[in-house]
């Protein structure tokens, strides 16, 4: 318990080691949890990704006194829920728009103006992912325009799955966020 208190706080002092050290102790019992709450294993995956991204965004604000394990599984179930909810919602809304889908559309072909703010879209996309640190770039090329596996990209990079996961994570996430300011 008391090298696992080291590993926190070096966590909270941003020790990308210690952030590793968690991720694999924890790894298995969060996606354990999540999969008996989903049912579905790459669903639980993802939200036990989303789940360590947002704790160790919040690890400064872990309290010692209580166990770490405890922790980060309210962190995995509230994130669940809350998922849950925005899937449902989600769902509601396609319900309504099914209506409009029920019309025929004449062309599926786009049009000269949508291909245009296509194009922009993703000048504007590529401009902002070359913002990111070399790191971040790197792994979102290999993924996304290399078309490379997780387990090719480990490879690759020659870094552990619980580090390819966790970067790949936090480079869609600041992505995101640079493209939601603007």
């Amino acid at each position: 318990m008391y090298r696992e208190k080291e590993v926190i706080d070096k966590a909270k002092a941003n020790d990308q080691l210690a952030f590793n050290t968690l991720f694999n102790k924890y790894w298995d019992p969060v996606y354990s949890f999540l999969v008996s709450r989903t049912a579905d294993p790459t669903n639980a995956e993802e939200l036990a990704i989303e789940t360590f991204s947002k704790a160790f965004d919040r690890i400064e604000s872990f309290d010692n006194k209580l166990a770490f394990v405890s922790w980060i599984m309210t962190i995995a179930k509230n994130h669940h829920i809350d998922k849950f909810r925005s899937s449902k919602k989600q769902s509601e809304k396609t319900n309504q728009v099914s209506d409009f889908n029920s019309h025929e559309i004449t062309s599926l072909e786009p049009s000269p103006e949508e291909l245009l703010i296509s194009n922009q879209d993703l000048d504007h996309v590529l401009i902002q992912i070359k913002s990111l640190k070399k790191d971040y770039r790197t792994i979102l090329k290999l993924r996304y325009f290399d078309d490379l596996t997780l387990k090719q990209i480990e490879q690759v990079l020659d870094e552990s799955a619980s580090t390819v996961r966790v970067k790949l994570f936090r480079a869609k996430k600041m992505l995101a966020n640079k493209l939601n300011r603007e």
